[in-house]
């Protein structure tokens, strides 16, 4: 690999996303701007990040961003054409625990299941861990506000 990419972000202004690199030969840290062409309101974020990724001009330097990264900076792109405000697009990323993921239309929902799969791997513990545990038993307090329900108790029909 050539090219190790240190940063990645956009400009608005032409629509293009913006590669902080060292060219590893040199050791030179450099900037690449690639524009972002036939992008539209309605264009799909995970094909065009796949298309831009696997772009024989832009391969190289894209290989070590990942495509989730580059699906994020398509998000935020669109979501500038559709009139949306850069804060609006980050918060869209970031998990609330109290958010209900039912009223999401499909393409927020799609955003923040990926959101979840970063940090469940982020959390996940493979064997190889040091600080893995085979048979990990854990004790949880018991919630002195049990609330009871009609459906908890047992009916006359012996179900």
């Amino acid at each position: 690999m050539r090219y190790e990419a240190k940063r990645c972000g956009v400009n608005f202004s032409p629509p293009s996303i913006v590669v902080i690199y060292v060219h590893t030969e040199t050791n030179k840290m450099r900037k690449r701007i690639i524009p972002v062409r036939d992008f539209s309101q309605y264009s799909d974020c995970s094909n065009a990040a796949e298309t831009l990724k696997n772009h024989p001009n832009h391969r190289d330097y894209l290989e070590g961003v990942s495509q989730g990264q580059l699906q994020k900076l398509h998000f935020i792109l669109r979501d500038h054409i559709k009139g949306f405000t850069l804060e609006h697009s980050l918060s869209s990323f970031c998990l609330h625990p109290e958010e209900d993921l039912n009223k999401l239309d499909d393409e927020g929902l799609t955003r923040k299941k990926s959101q979840m799969d970063g940090q469940f791997e982020k959390n996940r513990k493979s064997r190889d861990d040091p600080n893995f545990i085979y048979d990990l038993e854990v004790d949880f307090p018991k919630n002195t506000q049990e609330q009871k329900c009609s459906w908890d108790e047992e009916s006359d029909d012996g179900f």
